[in-house]
């Protein structure tokens, strides 16, 4: 059973907010301990936290709104914060597991260079909602699974399978010896997103936010989409760019 304590300053990694947190319960991972604001009313989000915690015996600690603040890494943390081991990657094969189980092709996520934890974790809820299987993220210049991604995420990054590679470009090589079909997304493309085919083993590659895809990534997609704008600016956020051919994706494969 959980039981209330005297908070210490949070070490490792933090996952904070009252969806991210509840999600992460939900989920069955690993937490070390929760940190909460003292005397807080309990919603029916908290009083689920509060419930799942005391099921799988997770200390609750309690601290003031002050002391929560201080120790909170995004600074939107809802009066709750668990502290958990470091996130969990996986190699990009074991993404496509999942994909054996379902009635779906792979359909995988990749990110060349994403740098905004928010645009991380906007792409992974979308990923979720659609039903993706994975995301795969290099190990250099570029985000990883932080507070903030999480957060961003609304859980979802405690839900979809996040692979860290060294070299993206030999991960499309091997993923392409597989069967699957890379298209990036670019202002400059071949096709528009909705002329694409979506409906067999796919890889989705998002650009970075400032530059874009990467020359060497661009040039070993199979094809590039591009989304068709009529005003002034010349491209979308990442996460929206995402969002849009993912749902796309969705809408290919569900016919």
């Amino acid at each position: 059973m959980s039981r209330f304590s005297r908070a210490k300053k949070v070490h490792g990694q933090t996952v904070e907010g009252r969806r991210a947190v509840l999600e992460s319960l939900r989920a069955g991972r690993d937490i070390e301990k929760l940190v909460m604001v003292e005397d807080v009313e309990l919603g029916p989000q908290l009083q689920e936290i509060v419930m799942l915690a005391s099921e799988a015996g997770i200390d609750v600690e309690a601290v003031s709104r002050k002391e929560l603040d201080a120790q909170s890494r995004t600074k939107k943390n809802q009066g709750v914060i668990a502290v958990v081991p470091d996130p969990r990657y996986h190699e990009p094969e074991d993404l496509l597991l999942g994909a054996e189980t379902g009635d779906q092709p792979p359909m995988l996520v990749m990110l060349d260079g994403i740098q905004d934890p928010h645009n991380l974790g906007a792409i992974a809820r979308t990923a979720d909602a659609v039903g993706a299987h994975g995301m795969i993220i290099p190990e250099r210049r570029a985000v990883g699974i932080t507070a903030g991604a999480v957060r961003a995420s609304a859980g979802a990054l405690e839900h979809v399978k996040v692979s860290k590679v060294t070299n993206l470009n030999r991960t499309i090589e091997r993923l392409k010896e597989i069967g699957m079909t890379v298209v990036g997304l670019d202002a400059e493309g071949d096709v528009e997103y909705t002329d694409a085919d979506y409906t067999g083993p796919v890889v989705i590659v998002v650009g970075s936010e400032g530059n874009g895809l990467s020359r060497l990534v661009r040039e070993n997609c199979d094809q590039i989409a591009s989304i068709p704008m009529a005003g002034q600016l010349s491209s979308l956020n990442a996460s929206v760019s995402a969002g849009l051919v993912l749902y796309e994706a969705f809408r290919q494969r569900r016919a």
